[in-house]
């Protein structure tokens, strides 16, 4: 075997097994300890994050830190790698904003000439526009952390209705919208699954107190999982233009119903606690929807319209 394939299948060995002694890798690739140890030092000289420890149970880790082993592109895939991560530079925030700078700082500076030229010209030919929000969601990390491993926040969040409280919640997924970050998560004050403005929490601390429950199988694409304890029903009707601005919508999607000829209607259950927010979106539909029910939320919306001819006479 050729030192450099060697190198190679040791750099994947050692990422793959984390932990490791000498004598294991010596035998299993038929080397002695001394040329083991060489090529461990020339694997460190090139990233790999190793650490040792010393005494008759030490031997090697590779640090969590890992560098994975070269993978080979197409040039159409590098290409397409490359623009996924730049359609992400118009959101303020990213769970892996260094790092997803330096990875395209990677991908484009080993690239060939020629294709940094092609994507070059491509940057003036295709965008992914998103609206340009000035909030940013500092917690993203800790969120997104929670979430995979089924741990409880507690966290500082402000809302328009309560202004800034401590609530302890255990994030379920985070999704990007229109700008936005959101989080899906059980929500031990309200005792069921809500969805958080990311923007809107400034701190979050992992909360040993409270025993995490098990939100496995709860969906990650849709925010009403189960009917709200505290809901009304909304029903409907839409025409296609109000079909379009709902699809926007993505937690009203399980509720949104489309009709062959485009027209559509909503109808589901809602936590009450979203009135406010279900007038304004009914406000702003304006005549591409005919809400049907519940008559507490056609006060709410005539209410709201007759303070809004208050200041416009």
């Amino acid at each position: 075997m050729s030192k450099s394939k060697r190198l190679m299948d040791l750099m994947m060995t050692v990422n793959r097994k984390r932990v490791f002694k000498v004598q294991e890798l010596a035998d299993e690739f038929g080397v002695s300890k001394r040329t083991i140890l060489r090529d461990l030092q020339e694997l460190s000289e090139l990233g790999v994050p190793l650490y040792s420890e010393v005494g008759p149970h030490g031997g090697y880790q590779v640090l969590r830190e890992r560098v994975l082993p070269p993978i080979a592109f197409m040039e159409e895939e590098a290409v397409a790698i490359f623009f996924a991560v730049h359609a992400l530079r118009h959101y303020s925030s990213l769970p892996f904003e260094k790092e997803s700078a330096s990875a395209l700082g990677k991908f484009y500076r080993y690239m060939p000439g020629d294709v940094r030229d092609r994507i070059d010209s491509m940057k003036e030919r295709v965008d992914f526009v998103t609206p340009t929000r000035h909030a940013e969601a500092p917690c993203l990390s800790v969120i997104l952390e929670a979430a995979v491993r089924q741990k409880v926040l507690s966290v500082e969040y402000e809302s328009k209705e309560e202004g800034s409280k401590c609530r302890r919640i255990q994030p379920v997924c985070i999704y990007a919208n229109n700008g936005l970050w959101y989080c899906t998560a059980y929500c031990f004050q309200r005792e069921e699954i809500r969805v958080f403005r990311c923007d809107r929490i400034s701190k979050a601390e992992y909360d040993e107190s409270v025993e995490p429950l098990d939100l496995r199988n709860v969906p990650t694409r849709r925010r009403e999982t189960v009917k709200p304890s505290n809901s009304f029903r909304l029903r409907a009707e839409l025409d296609e233009a109000g079909v379009q601005r709902l699809e926007a919508e993505l937690w009203l999607a399980p509720m949104l119903r489309i009709q062959e000829n485009g027209t559509g209607f909503i109808d589901g259950d809602v936590s009450r606690d979203d009135l406010p927010y279900f007038a304004e979106l009914f406000i702003g539909l304006g005549e591409h929807a005919v809400l049907q029910e519940p008559e507490e939320l056609k006060i709410s919306i005539r209410a709201r319209l007759s303070k809004l001819l208050e200041r416009y006479g």
